[in-house]
């Protein structure tokens, strides 16, 4: 069943899904306003974090569309499916939209949220600045990924 994914039109859907995360991923998380301020600002910024916050943003994105096309999949076929590794899946997804492309330079969604509460939250408090909720949800997508595929 892993193969599959890398014949047609199962590629197709894969690309698809990862650019339409990304563009999303960047849409929400606003690092399209982030982009001049690097430029401007291209002697103060911290390349390896911005570096290591871009690769894991597209682990995530190549995790989630291997998901979501492993799901189709498995659903097409009639196979049962495990809840838990669908969940697993699109917890790993939305937790990836909440914490955006860079999560130092960008607001997200969750410190928006919080912000309305009342309550200050940034991911810059955190020791790596937010790094490690992206491992963590790269994490959770790949041990979805081995849920899913296992099937």
């Amino acid at each position: 069943m892993k193969y599959i994914l890398f014949r047609r039109p199962y590629i197709y859907w894969f690309f698809s899904i990862f650019v339409i995360y990304l563009i999303l991923n960047v849409l929400i998380s606003g690092f399209y306003n982030t982009i001049p301020l690097i430029v401007a600002y291209i002697k103060t910024v911290n390349w390896l974090k911005l570096g290591i916050s871009l690769v894991l943003t597209l682990i995530i994105g190549f995790l989630v569309s291997i998901n979501a096309v492993l799901v189709y999949i498995n659903y097409k076929e009639r196979k049962k499916c495990k809840n838990s590794a669908v969940v697993t899946a699109s917890a790993g997804t939305i937790g990836g939209l909440i914490v955006g492309v860079c999560p130092l330079c960008v607001t997200g969604i969750i410190p928006l949220i919080l912000g309305i509460a009342g309550i200050s939250f940034t991911f810059a408090a955190l020791p790596l600045q937010g790094i490690e909720i992206q491992i963590l949800i790269a994490l959770i997508l790949f041990l979805s990924y081995k849920q899913i595929s296992k099937n």
